[in-house]
């Protein structure tokens, strides 16, 4: 019995070093067809001062696609990125390097690092194609109770929904890991089986991806490839320290003028708006980066922007209030059965108001705050604690720490609250962030509920194949307990209570949003209030984060916005037309 597993295991390292040398060929493969966009260029090679009808800070998961529609008119477009470019090395966007990507916080990645005040790491990006660069690639459109309250057209939406799914969205292949998911999933009440869709409905779906089936990534920056090329101009690694606004006589309205950005080298540029009434500038920057732009540049809470030196340009109180981050809580599995390398390629919608997603294959412990930690010595501790002798486990961890596969809850919503606020007046660093998880008891309930989900899906009949007979919930529970997931206290009831259990394994969904919302900091057409020739368009307007993840709906309100500004834009330009012959028949008649 013992040569036929030693076997068994090597022939599965055979195939697994079979895929991996697949899908490095493929990647080299993708890379050199990446795009070659002639108007992306580093910032060193900007001018020093430069004038443009949109400026738009950020070449985010909405910046990308609102800059390559505004392009294709009569307007020239500036695109602000702090990070760099996706296409430099493809390798690092793979399906295989998500985790390590995610990690990687060295000065030039994609992904900077931030710890919040509730004591959970998290992650901001800072690359063209912002966080579809570096998330799960899961794509599923918002609730149409979002549309609904955020006042969109739903045409509109659902016809930019689809320019972005024609560039980036496939269809996954469900292989074994997943298909054993869904169908516990099934089991465990999450009905009905709606297959494959975009849409948001109750029950338990396939949903799409923007990794192709050759494991490449493709994000929002592929969206460029719209944009006509002799209207726009992006320049990478340039960091906007603040806007500037025209100066006005007391009790007028503030009106943005223009941005102050720094190139890699520290050199200052300055691009103003041209002297048009329709040019503005737009913050896609982020639910992290918007509101602290906006406090950067003086619109915020005065007696804060007063403590650091910044002069209030306009007294904002709600800018950076309303802050929220999803939770994630759920359960790793080691498997005695090989499993797939799969990011989220389903989920469970639940009617109690939680997701239900999963993922395999990876090296989860390097999420851990330690870093990639042996799973193998938290089972080993687990097992001298419980008494228990189960060898098989603890052969599972330490053949392969990537033999594992992770089933996860989110919260809907949420509806705990929190805040953003400056620490200094240097953009480059992170502001103080709480998102107060679980402050309403209602979330912690759900969270509670989303769990018992979990485990009767790894209760289930489907699933039993991929989880070892003697290992019981305890010890999956306790395995998660003590693998240091974040820097918040522990408490010996974690492991019999599933709220407490929330509350100590809590981590983060990388869906937080807020800051600027909708109603408070901006209106329904995302123009700042109280501020002309200023918009925000992005995650930190939302309320709650829309659908099971966000990315879809921020990459179709980028593209939304972008038709509905040239709407406006157009209607603007004819009724300039129409008064400029109004008063050429005026001065035909005097004559």
């Amino acid at each position: 019995m013992g040569l036929k597993y030693c076997c068994s295991r090597s022939k599965w390292r055979f195939l697994a070093l079979v895929f991996v040398v697949i899908f490095a060929f493929r990647g080299l493969s993708y890379a050199e067809k990446a795009p070659n966009f002639s108007f992306i260029q580093e910032a060193t090679s900007a001018p020093a001062v430069s004038f443009y009808d949109y400026i738009i800070i950020g070449g985010g998961t909405a910046g990308c696609p609102l800059a390559a529609t505004l392009s294709t008119q009569d307007a020239d477009i500036l695109v602000l990125e702090r990070g760099g470019s996706p296409y430099v090395n493809t390798t690092k966007i793979r399906i295989e390097n998500f985790i390590s990507t995610l990690k990687d916080t060295s000065p030039d990645s994609f992904s900077q690092a931030f710890v919040s005040e509730d004591g959970v790491p998290n992650y901001r990006a800072r690359v063209l194609g912002g966080g579809t660069v570096i998330n799960v690639g899961f794509y599923s459109r918002a609730e149409t109770f979002f549309l609904k309250q955020t006042g969109l057209d739903e045409a509109l939406a659902n016809d930019s929904y689809r320019w972005v799914e024609k560039k980036l969205v496939y269809k996954p292949v469900v292989l074994q890991w997943q298909s054993a998911v869904r169908n516990g999933l099934l089991e465990a009440g999450v009905l009905p089986d709606n297959g494959f869709t975009y849409d948001h409905i109750i029950g338990t779906k396939t949903l799409g991806t923007i990794l192709d089936r050759n494991g490449n990534r493709h994000t929002a920056a592929d969206l460029l490839e719209y944009a006509n090329p002799t209207r726009i101009k992006v320049y990478l690694h340039a960091v906007v320290q603040k806007i500037i606004f025209a100066t006005t006589k007391a009790g007028s309205r503030p009106k943005a003028k223009g941005v102050v950005f720094y190139d890699a080298n520290g050199g200052k540029h300055t691009a103003f708006l041209k002297n048009d009434s329709r040019s503005e500038i737009i913050s896609t920057a982020g639910a992290i980066g918007s509101p602290q732009l906006l406090l950067l540049s003086g619109i915020g809470p005065a007696s804060q922007l007063q403590r650091l030196g910044i002069k209030v340009v306009l007294d904002q109180p709600m800018v950076g209030r309303e802050m929220a981050d999803n939770t994630l809580n759920g359960l790793i599995i080691p498997s005695p059965q090989p499993i797939e390398l799969s990011l989220a390629t389903l989920v469970g919608i639940t009617k109690l108001g939680t997701y239900v997603e999963s993922i395999s294959g990876f090296d989860f412990p390097a999420l851990s705050v330690s870093g990639s930690q042996s799973v193998a010595d938290d089972s080993t501790t687990i097992l001298n604690q419980t008494g228990k002798s189960s060898l098989t486990f603890q052969e599972a961890a330490a053949n392969s720490t990537t033999n594992l596969g992770f089933i996860v809850d989110k919260v809907r919503g949420p509806i705990s609250k929190g805040y953003l606020e400056l620490e200094n007046t240097n953009i480059n660093d992170n502001p103080k962030v709480r998102f107060n998880y679980f402050q309403a008891q209602e979330d912690l309930r759900k969270c509670a509920q989303g769990m018992k989900i979990v485990i009767d899906v790894v209760n289930s009949k489907s699933f039993s194949r991929f989880r070892y007979r003697n290992t019981t919930i305890q010890d999956l529970l306790k395995m998660m307990v003590n693998m240091k997931l974040n820097l918040r206290p522990k408490h010996p009831n974690s492991t019999t209570s599933l709220e407490q259990y929330c509350i100590d394994t809590v981590m983060t969904f990388w869906h937080y949003h807020g800051g600027c919302q909708v109603g408070k900091v901006v209106d329904r057409d995302y123009k700042v209030l109280g501020v002309d020739s200023l918009r925000v368009i992005d995650g930190s307007t939302f309320s709650f984060s829309p659908g099971t993840n966000p990315q879809a709906t921020v990459m179709m309100l980028g593209r939304y916005m972008g038709r509905r500004i040239l709407q406006s834009r157009r209607k603007m330009i004819k009724s300039c037309v129409k008064q400029a012959c109004i008063m050429n028949l005026e001065k035909k008649k005097q004559i």
